[in-house]
């Protein structure tokens, strides 16, 4: 147990030495002795044993006096919070906040009061329009997706160009089942305008506006202004098309369109810069038909996100099951063969034809 000497003790503990204690008595062993033995003073012993016999609870008690005369009075308390939800002592610390308060009078507390009292409130951290989400905020509620376009994705990406704080600005929207990139645009200016004609081309492209309402698809997206532009608002709601917000500084409630653009600036032929938005387009346009139509997807199954999208996905992966299993099927018959001795003594008499996905194995006897 080591010394008990300047330590709390709980409640449970107490008891629990208090126990050996009585235990250690009937033993025929002194109080002094076994203290000695625990390291532990016999008047704190003597205390608790008093305290037990009394009926009253061994639970530790707050130091000091329940209620000090000096103790901050209701009225300080709520104009500390006062000031302190203050949109403009937002950026204030709390010493800073309470000299403030000195040199206008409004409160005459100490920098610790203060801090405790900003503290029991969760106001130590960065208070105002600038501070982090309260990890309260509500994530996108995201049905089950079985089939191409029951969920889209979209957002806005940075592409540096050669000019120092000139961009050009990547719109890109995704089906998130099929991982294919429904449409993309390059500008020089982030616009809800630009935002409204990527969504339009994408309802085009897959012929969205024919299907029923109740079979549209969700869209997802983050809370950039573009997203939240009334224009956008008001076309999703027109096409009974939900639209989900991602929670503010969450990327993992779009994560599918985040991790694509780190696919796409990641890729070994990426310029890195563009000379302009020519050049940029001409690259994408490129680039995304090969992403498209020969990427093989590792969150699909090792297919195209087009091959996704067509509904080929289970049969290209059923198939591929199916040739491992004749080949694992093949390679049984062989070392069994093998094992036998036949295909030592005759080699040339294994046929194996793969040309035609099938694994054939016959050995002809001389």
């Amino acid at each position: 147990m080591g010394e008990i000497k300047s330590q709390w003790v709980d409640k449970q503990r107490k008891i629990d030495i208090l126990a050996i204690m009585a235990q250690a008595k009937k033993n025929g062993i002194t109080i002094t002795l076994t203290c000695a033995m625990l390291m532990i003073e016999r008047r704190r012993v003597n205390r608790w044993r008093s305290k037990q016999a009394q009926g009253l609870s061994l639970s530790n008690r707050k130091p000091g006096p329940r209620n000090p005369v000096h103790m901050l009075l209701s009225e300080e308390r709520k104009a500390v919070l006062q000031m302190a939800l203050e949109e403009k002592y937002a950026d204030l610390s709390h010493r800073i906040l309470t000299v403030t308060a000195w040199d206008l009078g409004i409160f005459f507390v100490s920098f610790s009061s203060v801090y405790r009292i900003m503290l029991s409130e969760s106001l130590t951290s960065m208070r105002g329009s600038q501070r982090h989400h309260n990890g309260c905020s509500i994530p996108p509620v995201r049905k089950e997706i079985t089939e191409a376009n029951q969920r889209w994705c979209w957002d806005i990406s940075y592409l540096l160009t050669y000019e120092k704080g000139l961009y050009l600005y990547l719109y890109m929207l995704m089906d998130e089942y099929s991982r294919k990139v429904i449409q993309w645009l390059v500008s020089w200016h982030q616009t809800s305008e630009k935002a409204k004609i990527l969504i339009e081309n994408g309802l085009i492209n897959e012929n969205i506006l024919d299907l029923s309402e109740d079979e549209r698809p969700e869209v997802v997206n983050d809370r950039g202004r573009q997203m939240k532009a009334k224009k956008i608002k008001n076309m999703f709601e027109d096409l009974k098309m939900p639209q989900l917000f991602a929670r503010p500084r969450t990327p993992n409630d779009n994560p599918f369109v985040e991790s694509l653009f780190g696919t796409v600036k990641r890729a070994p032929q990426y310029p890195s810069r563009f000379l302009d938005r020519e050049e940029a387009v001409e690259y994408f346009n490129s680039y995304f038909q090969w992403y498209n139509k020969e990427h093989m997807h590792s969150g699909i199954d090792y297919v195209t996100p087009e091959q996704c999208h067509n509904g080929l996905r289970d049969s290209i992966v059923a198939r591929r099951k199916e040739n491992l299993r004749k080949q694992r099927c093949l390679r049984k018959e062989v070392n069994r063969l093998n094992q036998q001795n036949i295909l030592t003594v005759h080699p040339d008499n294994l046929n194996v034809n793969l040309n035609n996905q099938i694994a054939l194995c016959s050995v002809i006897k001389p």
